[in-house]
């Protein structure tokens, strides 16, 4: 008999332009999450102080600082690591040489890493020499671009992606304007992580929000 895969824990993602905008959604929803993104956009407005200040309020909450390494990984990856984040993000273009700088300092400060996976990129290869330097979560996104175009399908090599990096050990992630309604199609994948960003944060009433996404993770994976 197949075991089914365990519940994916909720990720929020804080992609304001300002802490306040932040934190407002975030204490109500807080309670209903799992792990607290300080999205690029926040990070890129309010710098590392956004992450300190949440860390500061929810010490227990693992921090992602989504600050999508490309280069000068080392440098990057500790100011994230010293500002109280548990996780940091790589693109998935940045070198091989660069994403192990980043997973170097990620082992000095018991952190880890993920890499962001670009809408058309899949190289099996190159992800499993991620995995060999020490990179534990891959990103699988419906980009915003998609879905600015009206496209808000997940596609079938979407969920053959989700498989197939599951399948080499990797905990995956999925995100890209990830509502209720789109959680039902990966029922039975090995999903380690759902991303809600604009359907929690956007919410006339963000702990509401989130506590249906968790329902419907429960209903789904049970």
């Amino acid at each position: 008999m197949t075991q089914q895969p365990a519940t994916p824990r909720l990720q929020v993602a804080l992609d304001t332009f300002d802490l306040p905008s932040a934190l407002g959604p975030l204490q109500k929803a807080a309670p209903h999450v799992d792990i607290i993104e300080c999205g690029t956009i926040l990070v890129l407005c309010e710098g590392y102080h956004a992450v300190r200040a949440i860390r500061a309020l929810f010490p227990d909450k693992p921090i992602l600082a989504d600050v999508r390494i490309a280069e000068a990984g080392a440098k990057i990856a500790r100011l994230a690591f010293e500002s109280g984040a548990d996780l940091v993000s790589c693109v998935a273009g940045a070198s091989l040489t660069t994403i192990e700088q980043v997973c170097r300092v990620a082992a000095e400060f018991d952190g880890e890493v993920q890499v962001e996976l670009a809408d058309e990129w899949h190289d099996a290869e190159r992800a499993r020499a991620w995995r060999d330097a020490g990179v534990r979560h891959v990103i699988v996104k419906r980009s915003r671009d998609r879905e600015a175009a009206g496209d808000l399908s997940w596609k079938d090599e979407d969920m053959d992606r989700v498989d197939e990096l599951a399948a080499m050990g990797f905990t995956v992630t999925i995100t890209g304007g990830v509502s209720a309604e789109d959680l039902p199609a990966f029922a039975g994948r090995s999903v380690g992580i759902v991303i809600a960003g604009r359907a929690i944060v956007g919410a006339a009433d963000p702990a509401a929000a989130a506590r249906q996404l968790r329902q419907t993770l429960d209903e789904v994976w049970s």
